[in-house]
């Protein structure tokens, strides 16, 4: 049915109170990632959770060639496209409950599509981690070229339509000089 689709299937089968969602090839950046994201989300009483993700190409996992901060993120910058990366972001169960699953009806931007749906109002109480929490491999559907590209945006418009997230494409695209600063070069 889609990636979406099988999110769902993986929230629904979740046991736990905090839930996480790791894409194929992605990896939590150490061994105790997910203890730290359990005990800061206990402590400060947190519906959300996110931090930074580092990009490796698949034949070298060694080398970053890009980190994404998600520090950028805040709820009145939805409208601008600004998310935080989707592998670093753990959400409590109950929020699942109250505002519903992914929608597999987004070919590219479920993600930011639900981010948008529990994020939009501000009421959560959320934090980010500044760290690295997901190494992610390239080449998967969010960072496969051009086409994927423009069709992330014109969903991202969609989301933000339906969402009651006032957007344009022109506040979405000014995200791209920053999205390029994030390229490590060694």
């Amino acid at each position: 049915m889609g990636i979406y689709d099988a999110m769902n299937k993986g929230i629904r089968l979740a046991s736990g109170d905090l839930i996480g969602i790791l894409n194929a090839d992605d990896v939590y950046a150490d061994e105790a990632v997910l203890e730290r994201v359990a005990a800061v989300a206990e402590r400060g009483n947190l519906d959300a959770l996110y931090g930074d993700v580092e990009f490796f190409a698949p034949q070298r996992p060694e080398v970053t060639i890009r980190r994404y901060s998600s520090r950028r993120f805040s709820p009145g910058r939805l409208a601008w496209g600004w998310m935080p990366a989707h592998p670093t972001l753990f959400l409590r169960r109950a929020l699942f409950e109250r505002y519903g699953l992914y929608r597999t009806d987004f070919r590219i931007a479920g993600d930011y599509e639900l981010i948008a749906r529990f994020f939009k109002n501000g009421d959560l109480r959320y934090r980010y981690l500044p760290e690295v929490l997901v190494r992610m491999s390239t080449g998967g559907v969010s960072t496969g070229g051009w086409r994927n590209t423009l069709l992330l945006n014109r969903e991202v418009l969609r989301a933000c339509r339906e969402n009651g997230i006032r957007t344009n494409l022109c506040m979405l695209l000014s995200k791209y000089p920053l999205k390029a600063l994030e390229f490590v070069r060694k």
